[in-house]
């Protein structure tokens, strides 16, 4: 039995980890000024936040391909991979999760025998970033411990039926732009220094509440890990482009709680486009 974790680049793996635990991730392509960018791959991090810090329109995301996943199954099934279990975006917000299906499809049409040597697992996460990038973290681990296919499924179901992710924009720029509030109340929030909540859950951004001034997004964040995490399940920090509002956030987290980060992560593109390059968030299993 060979069993395969895979996930695309909106799942902020780092590449560290990727080759530590032999994640596999597809990219998804960014354009920009007509521009494309393999995620990931042609630009970083870093580079994006700039791009989003000067842009007066901001940059688009393409899916990955029917014809990428099919290509990706037949080199996965050479190499001897009896189990696949990939784990895709959000299909409410990219045709990614539907594209894999549809490349497992065809793969199996044109590969009959295939049928019988491997099994692909797609599962959608219903979430963005870490929201399923810790699962298929924690999946990798699984699979090198030498847990069964069945369990390693069973468990990222649990985990994206349960995951809680929560983003906090320090600046509304990109907010304002990706119509998550309107340019009257960004401009308003703004000027009296309120920080909108952007709370992904079941597959729907949401803002259910807001914070004013930066040490009030941290200490909003630090609390809930304190009250809505069950205890001794991962969780994850994120950070984007203010490393100084990000080290603030850090340092409390450590003082506060006993239990560590399984891993900070900065911002990959699908997020960062809608919060900015300035922003903050959580990523955790929660305690119902």
């Amino acid at each position: 039995m060979k069993i395969q974790i895979s996930t695309d680049s909106t799942a902020d793996v780092s590449k560290e980890l990727q080759k530590e635990l032999d994640i596999s991730v597809l990219p998804l392509t960014i354009t920009y000024n007509d521009v494309d960018y393999k995620d990931g791959v042609d630009i970083s991090e870093q580079e994006f936040y700039k791009i989003l810090s000067e842009c007066e329109t901001l940059p688009t995301t393409c899916a990955i391909s029917p014809y990428e996943y099919t290509e990706y199954f037949e080199k996965l099934w050479k190499d001897g991979v009896t189990d696949l279990i990939h784990v895709s975006i959000n299909s409410k917000g990219s045709s990614t999760y539907q594209n894999a299906l549809i490349g497992k499809k065809t793969f199996f049409g044109e590969n009959p025998e295939a049928e019988s040597q491997m099994n692909i697992t797609i599962i959608d996460s219903l979430n963005y970033s870490q929201g399923y990038g810790l699962a298929v973290i924690q999946a990798a681990k699984m699979a090198k411990e030498n847990k069964t296919p069945d369990e390693i499924v069973d468990f990222i179901n649990d985990w994206v039926a349960n995951v809680k992710v929560v983003f906090i924009p320090l600046e509304l720029k990109c907010v304002k732009k990706s119509g998550r509030i309107s340019a009257a109340a960004a401009f308003m929030g703004d000027a009296i220094g309120l920080k909108p909540i952007i709370v992904f859950k079941d597959g729907e951004a949401v803002i259910p509440n807001k914070v004013r001034g930066e040490q009030k997004a941290v200490d909003f964040l630090v609390e809930t890990i304190k009250k809505e995490r069950k205890s001794g399940t991962a969780y994850s920090l994120a950070f984007a482009g203010n490393l100084d509002a990000y080290e603030k956030y850090k340092t409390k987290v450590y003082s506060d709680i006993d239990e560590k980060p399984t891993c900070e992560f900065p911002l990959g593109s699908i997020i960062a486009t809608n919060t900015g390059p300035n922003a903050i968030g959580l990523v955790f299993y929660e305690d119902k």
